[in-house]
């Protein structure tokens, strides 16, 4: 027997719509470059919406056609994630920070023959336009007559909505049916795309307003430093609609100072973004002696933020902060570190111990470990393994869907990370499949030895590669970031690493640098590093017979 319950589609529209009904005038909040603050809220949101949509079905968009946007976080681009699903096309977005190749092959592949764009960007579009086989139509998110281009057509934001008065009905897709489309960093190879259903991302929404994962409410003030085109923006954009929470959305201006001044004129209680960039943030903290009156917390995913730098936000800056695990291919998000109650008692340091993981697995993420030959490992927090996930916002193939599906025969997708399960659920990345080190047959995590590094107080940032070796045919290379000012040697972070690990574990050197390569999402790319020291020639070594 079947329940009685209306059949009722789970579509990204009903979010607005939500907004729109229940917190009209809750402020959405953009910094531009070309003016002041600009203000509006989640009522104009959602008639601005509406009116593109109504505009795309003008300028012959059809449903499931790839729409892509090239901008910042700014109100123009929340319209479009959800003026773009709302006419039952395709929100495509692609990262600026993207190399010319690889934009162009992401364009191409996903077929987009629209382009939404900041105006900074077209010089970049017009310089790979030879590249672009689809591509016809750009339209350039300013109030300004858009500039020539030599592409077939183009237009000015501003006057599309303009040239649609009254609002339009939203389209009415099944909640299965594709809403948005994000490639990965392309790390390994060509990016691949994943292609979002309605349904998946509605869902994911409610995931993220879950007290125990990033907790998105009505009373937030969220400031996401996040781009909203790295994965969704972490689903920030549809959590805000779905709980009212006010977004204040920063631009292109990320810098700690730019960043500051924003939170505290919005009274920002709330932020999220990669660890590099409240590393900038926490430097200015320290420069100008200042301290924000109304940030709480900080969501920090792409990669973990340094254990000291966790203590100093929440011991000298009163700021939680909370881990979040994922990637492009399940949502993104499916982890939270938020603590359970039997640990809001403990110390802070052994407080510190649980958020600095990966977190737990949220409603709607399954997570287990296997080993080499498919065996479910215990959830004992001992023995690592390969992690795997299953959910309805875990993709089953990548776009464009007829290739194999990249799950096993029970729906299990590998993530490529290894780790451990602890029995409360938690976490603990030990390192990734390409990013294991293999040492005289021996394995060494790179993870581990970064994660050590970055509790001296002299690091920054910091990163371990395998290097070939012509003994033990690979070996740990550190490469490190010197935090601002600090006066610290190899042997400062060697003798920091060496009570933490067994000898033939630990780096055989560590070597300094101005910085480290990122990929376009903010991590560190291993793979540039590996590249930068594969003919590196090891310091002579006395001859023990050991490591």
């Amino acid at each position: 027997m079947r329940g009685l319950m209306q059949d009722w589609p789970l579509r990204l529209s009903t979010l607005l719509d939500n907004a729109a009904r229940w917190h009209a005038d809750v402020e959405i909040v953009s910094r531009l470059d070309d003016g002041p603050l600009h203000r509006t809220n989640w009522g104009e949101i959602e008639i601005r919406a509406r009116r593109l949509a109504g505009a795309l079905g003008r300028l012959g968009v059809k449903p499931g056609e790839r729409v892509a946007t090239l901008a910042w976080n700014s109100h123009r681009h929340l319209e479009l994630f959800f003026a773009l699903p709302g006419a039952g096309a395709i929100c495509h977005t692609v990262n600026p920070r993207l190399g010319d190749e690889e934009m162009a092959y992401i364009f191409n592949h996903a077929g987009d023959r629209t382009v939404f764009v900041d105006a900074e960007f077209l010089p970049r579009l017009e310089a790979i336009a030879p590249q672009l086989k689809t591509v016809r139509r750009l339209v350039v998110l300013t109030d300004d007559p858009p500039p020539a281009t030599g592409f077939a057509e183009t237009l000015a934001y501003e006057a599309l909505i303009d040239a649609s008065p009254a609002p339009a009905p939203w389209a009415e897709p099944d909640e299965l049916d594709a809403a948005a489309l994000c490639y990965t960093s392309g790390t390994t190879g060509r990016p691949k795309g994943v292609l979002y259903s309605h349904r998946g991302l509605v869902l994911h929404a409610f995931s993220q307003c879950q007290a125990d994962n990033m907790g998105l409410s009505s009373r937030s003030v969220m400031l996401p430093a996040v781009g909203m085109f790295h994965a969704n923006g972490w689903g920030i954009a549809h959590a805000a609609a779905m709980s009212g929470a006010k977004l204040v959305l920063p631009g292109r201006a990320l810098d700690g100072a730019s960043l500051f001044d924003l939170m505290e004129r919005e009274a920002v209680n709330y932020a999220a973004g990669v660890p590099t960039v409240w590393l900038s943030f926490l430097a200015h903290l320290d420069e100008s002696r200042q301290r924000s009156k109304y940030l709480e917390r900080l969501f920090v995913g792409g990669s973990a933020m340094a254990r000291a730098t966790m203590r100093r936000f929440e011991a000298e800056f009163g700021v939680s902060i909370l881990h979040g695990w994922g990637m492009t291919e399940i949502g993104p998000v499916a982890n939270s570190a938020r603590i359970k109650h039997k640990h809001a008692t403990l110390p802070l340091e052994e407080q510190l111990d649980w958020k600095s993981t990966q977190g737990r697995a949220i409603y709607g993420v399954e997570m287990r470990v296997i080993d080499d030959d498919g065996v479910e490992l215990a959830r004992d927090g001992e023995v690592p393994g390969h992690i795997q996930v299953r959910g309805p916002w875990v993709t089953e193939r990548y776009f464009p869907g007829d290739g194999a599906t990249v799950n096993d025969a029970d729906g299990w997708f590998d993530t490529a990370d290894i780790g451990t399960l602890d029995a409360d659920g938690y976490l603990r990345l030990t390192d990734r499949d390409k990013d294991l080190i293999k040492s005289g047959g021996e394995w060494i995590s790179s993870i581990d030895l970064e994660n050590a590094a970055l509790q001296h107080p002299g690091v920054a940032e910091a990163a371990a590669i395998a290097v070939a070796h012509p003994k033990w045919d690979e070996r740990p290379l550190l490469v490190v970031v010197k935090a601002a000012g600090a006066q610290v040697d190899a042997a400062s972070v060697l003798d920091h690493l060496r009570p933490h690990f067994a000898k033939w574990q630990l780096p055989d050197e560590v070597v300094f640098a101005a910085d480290l390569p990122h990929t376009a999402t903010g991590k560190i790319s291993k793979r540039h590093l590996r590249e930068r020291f594969k003919d590196h020639v090891w310091e002579p070594k006395p001859k023990t017979g050991k490591i």
